[in-house]
């Protein structure tokens, strides 16, 4: 038998000691036509594959895998196809936590430089105050500061340098405010006080004794597998596939790879209120504090149609929590580069689902979530699919169309303030590092870090358009700011703020 086939059947066996049982005796799709349901959105989302897994009373009942890995190969997914699950990852740091909680090694309520002593943020009380709690809730008030750690070189240590010189967005514990760093730091505390990495803490006391023998916390561990989802977007209404993006250097936010089968043992936990198997793996007083509201999240934006039967959203420790067909939902969804993922449960109904994509920025999971859950509540069914695809279109089209707006009142006939190649030179932030303008060949481009390369374009005065060489990137503008002596003082990058001049 050769090594493939025998962990195959080995993993077979665990999954079924572990309460699965043969999949093709426990494949009972959620409702009538649910395969036409899922292919027929699958479709008209444009998304290449897909995966579904449902948990019901401490059981998969289904669990199957839709389309293709890579659009341009005919490889079919299937319930051990490996996905980046992004930020569905938040809830296995927080859980981390917990078990670290249960043995008490912290508490929720400890300043978060108990364990991590270097710790600053830009205003010395948020620092002094900072809780554990804090890290894991999104209310802190920073803005999101992404570009410190996504395509860039920076390790987990230089990130977390870093995140004092970002300004504040909001007052501490005011607002909602989604940040992934905090939740970097939190991953941190695991090696603080265990003096294991948090990847390794997470396959010891997780992926372990959950059964999760296929999930990795890094894309270095995909070359193992011959069954992996290629990343797909869409540029310029085209699906392509990506390179998967290695983003190690913020692990505890979002970097975990699975299945829907190992993903599913995860849903099992959480619905069992900390306990697989017969183990207590997590604390089920830590388990509801998880799911307990911390934060409140204004329905507003694209939550309206995210949350389409909500009457409330709020933010636990690593799950979105609010309200579908009167019942409480926890769940959360993820997103990396060419992927989409969800996580969702109706604890009440003791029902969870979780949903793997491979486009980039899709919100199908979303959907299909709820019309399965309604199949499980006895509703009447809606078409969320079809209902939120519209709504999701008239967004992006009003989103076009205020982009063609603006374009459109920029100042034609204008030129550069001063030759282009008197802009070259090396711009600094404290913040993000270095960014390097270059004149070659009569153009201008500019480079950050090993990953942001693109060329500069006039728009009108000293703004310019940049294109980058990466298609997940897209484009953006940039403007120069010009000193007493019409020399460039600083280049702006929008999200990212001013970048000085070096002399």
């Amino acid at each position: 038998m050769k090594t493939s086939q025998f962990v195959r059947l080995f993993t077979i066996v665990l999954i079924a000691l572990c309460g699965l049982g043969p999949l093709s005796a426990q494949n009972t799709a959620p409702f009538e036509g649910f395969d036409d349901y899922v292919n027929r959105s699958m479709k008209e989302w444009e998304i290449p594959g897909m995966a579904v897994a449902i948990v019901k009373d401490d059981k998969v009942v289904f669990a199957k895998g839709y389309g293709v890995r890579d659009i341009s190969k005919p490889a079919p997914v299937d319930e051990h196809t490996l996905f980046a699950i992004g930020s569905s990852s938040k809830a296995f740091t927080a859980a981390s936590l917990a078990i670290l909680m249960d043995e008490g090694k912290l508490k929720w309520d400890d300043p978060v430089t108990k364990y991590l002593p270097g710790f600053q943020l830009y205003d010395p009380y948020v620092t002094r105050e900072m809780t554990v709690r804090d890290l894991l809730t999104h209310r802190i008030g920073l803005e999101r500061g992404d570009q410190i750690w996504y395509a860039t070189p920076y390790s987990r240590e230089e990130i977390l340098r870093r995140i004092r010189y970002l300004p504040p967005s909001s007052s501490m514990r005011s607002k909602f405010g989604y940040q992934n760093i905090m939740f970097l730091a939190a991953g941190q505390i695991v090696p603080s006080v265990t003096g294991k990495s948090w990847d390794d803490f997470v396959a010891e006391r997780i992926f372990a004794p959950l059964g999760m023998k296929e999930s990795d916390t890094t894309i270095r561990a995909l070359a193992r597998s011959n069954d992996v989802a290629s990343p797909h977007v869409k540029v310029d209404d085209k699906v392509q596939t990506v390179p998967w993006r290695n983003i190690d250097n913020i692990s505890p936010a979002g970097s975990i790879n699975s299945n829907v089968v190992d993903m599913a043992q995860w849903v099992r936990l959480q619905l069992g209120k900390g306990k697989y198997g017969g183990k207590q793996v997590i604390s089920e007083a830590a388990i509801k504090e998880m799911q307990t509201p911390q934060t409140i999240i204004r329905i507003e934006g694209l939550y309206p149609i995210m949350y389409p039967d909500a009457h409330f959203l709020n933010y636990g420790m690593g799950w979105f929590l609010s309200d579908f067909r009167g019942r409480k939902l926890v769940e959360h969804g993820g997103a990396i580069d060419g992927m989409r993922a969800l996580v969702a449960m109706i604890p009440e109904k003791n029902v969870g689902v979780v949903i793997l994509t491979n486009l980039n920025g899709t919100v199908l999971p979303q959907f299909l979530a709820y019309r399965i859950f309604d199949s499980y509540l006895g509703e009447q069914p809606t078409d969320w699919a079809a209902d939120g695809f519209k709504k999701i279109k008239a967004a992006e089209a009003q989103a076009k169309a205020a982009a063609a707006k603006a374009d459109a009142a920029r100042v034609l006939g204008t030129k550069p303030s001063l030759d282009l190649k008197d802009y070259a030179g090396k711009y600094r932030s404290d913040i993000y590092g270095d960014v390097e303008v270059k004149f070659t060949g009569g153009n201008l481009t500019i480079g950050f870090g090993p990953n942001y390369d693109g060329a500069l374009e006039h728009r009108n005065f000293d703004t310019f358009r940049v294109t980058w060489k990466d298609p997940v990137l897209g484009k953006g503008l940039i403007r120069f700011d010009l000193d007493t002596k019409g020399k460039p003082a600083s280049l702006d990058l929008g999200i990212m703020g001013a970048f000085k001049r070096v002399p």
